[in-house]
């Protein structure tokens, strides 16, 4: 019997300085993508894929992630006196059980496997996921979902993957190959950001993982590696011919990379027009927009 996936770690620790000065008060997590912060993605997608603890790996100036959560009785009973129940309905779902949020501080800026590092002691001895809240998937079935399920006949270790342009590679853990099977490839190697036409594939690991505890004690051996940093892509690739193995998964669906200001516009504009009170009037604004550039060509 496989021991099921209820703990996720969110390393939210980095502080946002692509999105500066926005970012000099506000965490860029909980920036909001239309009218729902980063973060809130991030927990719902968990809390489809079965999720029960939510560990959060931060830094200092985040107390407003950790307010975020809380529940605000004043605003509560104002939206209850004035009958607001659907934005009272909304407003619970941002709420999070006492006892199901637990935060952890990363001291120093040392990358990402140190920041999953930084949860050993609430991991235990339990498979774990990973979620980057930067990345953000639409997709019918949430991604994390889909990699439970996967992991339910697979066991070990599993990345997220998607195919990147040959030329953006070198910006991201690219998968080596050893057996391609549709939506699921077994790995023999992983590279963190392969200098330019070195990378093994065009395969590329996106911000969703689930682990064995075993890489946490590789965690406890690695030294820095690529930029300084200690790599979590090194403690995985460590896994790569243990019995437990490490796959890589092709998800369903369209990601964001709202870590960076094109593509926070992009999500935007995407999830605006798959919501339908929202749809219409973006619609027509953007082909407003488009017209008025073709008739000044």
């Amino acid at each position: 019997m496989r021991n099921k996936v209820t703990k996720a770690i969110f390393p939210v620790a980095g502080l946002g300085t692509r999105f500066l000065p926005a970012t000099k008060s506000v965490p860029k997590e909980i920036m909001t993508l239309v009218d729902r912060p980063l973060i809130q993605y991030a927990i719902d997608e968990a809390r489809a894929a079965g999720i029960k603890e939510f560990i959060f790996v931060t830094s200092r100036g985040k107390g407003a992630l950790e307010d975020y959560f809380d529940h605000s009785p004043q605003l509560e009973n104002e939206l209850r006196k004035k009958g607001k129940d659907d934005l009272l309905e909304i407003l619970k779902s941002t709420n999070m059980d006492s006892g199901a949020i637990a935060y952890m501080r990363q001291h120093k800026a040392l990358g990402l496997g140190h920041a999953v590092w930084c949860a050993r002691r609430l991991i235990g001895n339990e498979p774990f996921a990973v979620i980057l809240p930067d990345d953000v998937i639409a997709a019918e079935k949430p991604c994390l979902q889909q990699m439970v399920e996967a992991y339910e006949e697979t066991g070990g270790n599993m990345v997220a993957a998607m195919e990147v342009p040959p030329e953006k590679a070198s910006s991201y853990g690219v998968l080596d190959v050893q057996e391609d099977m549709g939506s699921m490839v077994s790995v023999k190697g992983m590279v963190e950001k392969p200098a330019p036409g070195t990378e093994p594939s065009n395969l590329a690991v996106i911000g969703r993982y689930i682990l064995s505890p075993y890489v946490l004690k590789n965690l406890n051996k690695i030294k820095s590696g690529a930029g300084g940093e200690i790599q979590l892509t090194d403690a995985i690739a460590q896994e790569i011919g243990s019995d437990r193995g490490v796959y890589g998964y092709r998800f369903r669906g369209q990601r964001f990379d709202c870590g960076s200001k094109s593509g926070f516009l992009q999500a935007t504009v995407a999830f605006g027009l798959s919501r339908d009170d929202l749809r219409d009037d973006l619609h027509g604004y953007l082909t407003g927009i488009m017209a008025a550039e073709r008739a000044a060509q």
